[in-house]
């Protein structure tokens, strides 16, 4: 509850300080909307059937761009991690492939997949299936061979070592890059929007209010909007977690 209070005085601080700024004339008028303008557009957005299904179309692509990121990157770090030979065989492909921005792959997801929804989705995929990788085979080397060994002694397979004494012991690590590469492809999709406008949604609906008309109030609400889902996501996920993986000792985190 104290950790709660202390959130909310920190964004009360940001509203008031965005409403100060906005009214202060330091400014051209209109560029920087005071914090009550931006709240009322908001709430005429979320009255607003067009914005409500941009918000469903962002949403939507985050879903399946997470749940693909995972079905592929889970049951590959789990691969990688458990044969040597094969982990060290795709590193130089993989640190490769690893540093490549996201954006800078617009023009060829374009070109491949044109201007829908598809796009959106295959770039968030690419950005978030590096974490929940590298989490899981990390998981896997720290995985204490003592439990391994005590399981084969005890007359288990290797499918029974990998379901009963691996996975549990990877869950947390997974769990982790799950939730950072679930924020990642929540920035992607939206950023993919806003760039080629891939598609219905949040970023399209920033891109078209900051041209033509101009209008930075809608602007900022578009972006207050995005900013919510983001933080319900982590919290989401971070609870989830906490819920599920309480008897860890670990955090789940891989060392930076």
């Amino acid at each position: 509850m104290r950790r709660a209070v202390r959130g909310l005085l920190g964004l009360a601080g940001l509203l008031a300080l965005g409403e100060v700024v906005g009214r202060s004339g330091l400014a051209p008028e209109g560029y920087l909307p005071p914090t009550s303008v931006v709240l009322t557009r908001l709430v005429e957005l979320l009255g607003d059937q067009s914005f409500v299904l941009d918000v469903v179309a962002t949403v939507l692509a985050w879903a399946i761009a997470l749940g693909i990121a995972v079905a592929v990157a889970v049951p590959l770090g789990l691969l990688l991690g458990s044969v040597p030979v094969l982990r060290h065989g795709t590193r130089a492909v993989v640190e490769f492939l690893r540093p490549i921005p996201s954006v800078a792959l617009i023009p060829l997801a374009i070109v491949v997949f044109g201007m829908g929804p598809d796009t959106k989705i295959f770039l968030a995929v690419y950005a978030a299936v590096w974490p929940i990788l590298f989490n899981t085979i990390y998981a896997m080397d720290e995985v204490d061979p003592l439990l391994v060994d005590t399981a084969r002694s005890f007359g288990l397979n290797r499918g029974q070592v990998l379901a009963r004494v691996v996975l549990p012991n990877a869950a947390p690590f997974v769990a982790t890059g799950i939730r950072l590469s679930a924020s990642i492809a929540l920035i992607l999709v939206v950023s993919v929007e806003l760039l080629a406008g891939a598609g219905a949604g949040i970023g399209k609906f920033i891109l078209e209010a900051s041209s033509g008309s101009g209008r930075m109030d809608l602007v900022f609400a578009g972006t207050l909007v995005a900013g919510v889902l983001g933080y319900l996501v982590n919290a989401g996920f971070e609870g989830l977690q906490r819920k599920l993986f309480a008897w860890s000792a670990t955090t789940g985190e891989v060392p930076q």
